[in-house]
């Protein structure tokens, strides 16, 4: 199966409830004004499900700070409780995944993938893994996070877990 034009991200998002459903992947430690903003975003274009991915073992090991990244329950948990605070209609599948793909490359009744500029590679290699499975192509949506504008202060989990070690250098 080829990979079509439709794959390719398109510079403007859909309308709302585009999907029927959006698939999309994260750390989200301490859920901040970022991931709302991603998980909006997600939650605006799905229709009926969002499926989320939170990364977790193999997947944390290379970011700063690991060993103070919140357990996976609670960062489950607070995406969930996030999505349907926002689209309570919406049913949340938030689950644990331990390699890039997760979900999105097994469930076939997934229709788009929401992406942000710095992960786009990503969504495009799904698109791939995806093909080479026989399933579906996903429109890949990218939403723009942080306007160019604040993106030097852009405000990031690894930073707040930075200022964590920092308060617990300063204690010991």
């Amino acid at each position: 199966m080829a990979i079509s034009d439709e794959s390719a991200a398109d510079p403007k998002i859909s309308p709302l409830d585009a999907f029927g459903a959006v698939v999309l992947g994260g750390t989200f430690d301490r859920l901040h004004d970022g991931h709302r903003r991603f998980l909006k975003a997600a939650a605006d274009l799905a229709r009926d499900r969002i499926v989320v991915g939170v990364c977790d073992g193999p997947m944390l090991a290379k970011k700063q700070y690991s060993d103070l990244i919140e357990p996976i329950a609670r960062r489950i948990q607070n995406v969930e409780d996030y999505i349907k605070s926002i689209k309570p209609e919406l049913v949340v599948q938030a689950e644990p995944i331990t390699d890039p793909y997760g979900p999105s490359i097994i469930d076939a009744n997934l229709e788009a993938i929401v992406v942000s500029k710095e992960t786009l590679p990503g969504g495009l290699s799904v698109n791939k893994k995806r093909a080479e499975r026989g399933l579906s192509q996903l429109k890949v949506e990218v939403v723009d996070l942080v306007p160019e504008a604040f993106s030097e202060n852009k405000l990031s989990s690894t930073t707040l877990r930075r200022i964590e070690a920092e308060k617990l250098n300063t204690v010991s």
